[in-house]
């Protein structure tokens, strides 16, 4: 199928890459265009900021979580039917899951989906020495499928000079954005945002889309989009048929890291998702056979979360009654028996995890994971694995011992998790996709059916 598709990328984390794809979906919006936006790699915040604060629906394109073909076929349900697609890459075009590999990276997200990428070099304090950049990123793979180049954080009088050496190595510049006080969003910041705060981004991202319209080549990026060619649907994998299930998935300020993928595939099972707060609603919602509590940032919250005593009760009795859960971080974080907040404060919390959660100075086992069982369980037999994500700042008294993970590169392992017939709680966040298997499990288990026949 022919779907208009580009890459935004840059040589490294910090060029402006959320800048200038905020910029352009914000653009588009206001020429009425119907764009869909990714996001390379596994961060939650970037699609979530996409529609939240731009409304473009927006999701996650991962080669550790997916291979090429599936990651088409997921990038084909969204694509499919919108005017541009829209794909921002991870930190540098060629980085990926080790210092001495692409794989995975956004150079091969382009490939995989047979895409034109678009190079956004940051030329603070440079004019001609931004094109040896270029250059050197266009000469270090035999085909980098970088096709143009807009540059960041440089003048109109200087691009201007420039341009027609940039046509010279054999890619389309596409225009500049200058420095743009108080403009620029920077991603580390993004899913913190408060609805207060929404009005300003908004205006912000008016802004923003003003100043491009003025100095980057809109037309020039939907050619340049347009002359991706077709790509073919991978077929839709079968599926079993399942009991209908209704899941209870808590989302709201404290839980919001969710995979659009993930809530597909249990829907696709099978699953009607019944969605709550565990912030403000009083109890699960009715009819609850199994829960789901997703990553976020419920440290942040503790104390709301604390307070709010009779859906903590009613979550620790459920789990105890034997209610199917999948927690991860911060779902994970909830059911411990505290809690400690972002100033050093304590909270009671589900206590099912029975011992306390506490914040660290730095990131604990950050990064990629393969998961496998150590032995059979409800959820996973011995040697079956998932694929998931590990980023979090709090540690565990307990973080479980049921899972070995294991980094894609330089093959540091350690013991994770709780498993049990009915629960998975661990810090990795999970890609159901890696293994619809499990997912399969434990939409079986809320189903009340038994385990030997699966």
């Amino acid at each position: 199928m022919a779907e208009p598709r580009i890459v935004f990328a840059a040589p490294a984390s910090g060029s402006g890459k959320t800048t200038v794809v905020c910029g352009v979906l914000q653009a588009l919006l206001e020429r009425g265009m119907r764009p869909v936006s990714f996001k390379c790699g596994p961060d939650y915040i970037d699609p979530m900021f996409h529609e939240r604060a731009l409304g473009v629906p927006s999701g996650n394109l991962d080669l550790f979580f997916s291979d090429p073909k599936t990651l088409r076929r997921l990038f084909l349900r969204d694509a499919t039917g919108a005017e541009l697609a829209v794909i921002e890459g991870v930190m540098g075009y060629y980085d990926g899951l080790g210092a001495a590999t692409d794989a995975a990276s956004t150079c091969r997200v382009a490939e995989a989906l047979d895409a034109p990428a678009v190079l956004i070099v940051d030329a603070r304090g440079q004019s001609l020495s931004a094109l040896a950049t270029l250059d050197g990123f266009l000469r270090y793979r035999p085909d980098s499928r970088i096709r143009g180049v807009i540059f960041n954080r440089m003048s109109g009088h200087v691009y201007n000079a420039i341009k027609p050496e940039a046509a010279r190595l054999g890619v389309r510049p596409l225009g500049y954005l200058p420095k743009l006080d108080g403009l620029s969003i920077e991603s580390r910041h993004l899913g913190l945002i408060t609805p207060g705060e929404i009005a300003d981004l908004s205006g912000r991202l008016h802004r923003l889309a003003e100043a491009l319209e003025e100095s980057v080549d809109l037309d020039g990026l939907l050619e340049l989009a347009a002359s991706a060619p077709p790509l073919p649907c991978p077929p839709e994998p079968s599926y079993p048929v399942l009991p209908k299930t209704r899941i209870a998935v808590a989302r709201d300020e404290a839980f919001c890291f969710l995979y659009k993928d993930n809530l597909r595939l249990l829907e696709r099972l099978g699953a009607e998702l019944s969605f709550f707060s565990p912030l403000r609603d009083a109890a699960l919602p009715s009819g609850t056979q199994g829960l789901i509590l997703p990553g976020g940032y419920p440290e942040l919250y503790a104390e709301t979360l604390s307070c709010n005593r009779s859906m903590r009760q009613a979550i620790r009795e459920a789990l105890r009654n034997g209610l199917p859960c999948l927690a991860e971080c911060g779902g994970f974080l909830y059911l411990h028996r505290e809690l400690e907040d972002a100033s050093g404060i304590s909270y009671p919390m589900v206590d099912i995890i029975p011992t306390k959660a506490w914040r660290t100075e730095r990131l604990s086992r950050f990064g990629y994971v393969t998961l496998s069982a150590k032995r059979d369980g409800g959820l996973l037999r011995a040697g079956e694995t998932v694929r998931g994500h590990e980023f979090h700042y709090w540690e565990s008294g307990d973080p479980g011992i049921d899972l070995l993970a294991e980094k894609p590169a330089g093959g540091r392992r350690w013991d994770c998790a709780h498993v049990s017939e009915t629960l998975y709680a661990g810090f990795p966040h999970l890609f159901y996709e890696s293994n619809p298997k499990l997912i399969e499990r434990f939409l079986r288990r809320c189903a009340g059916e038994e385990g030997e026949a699966w």
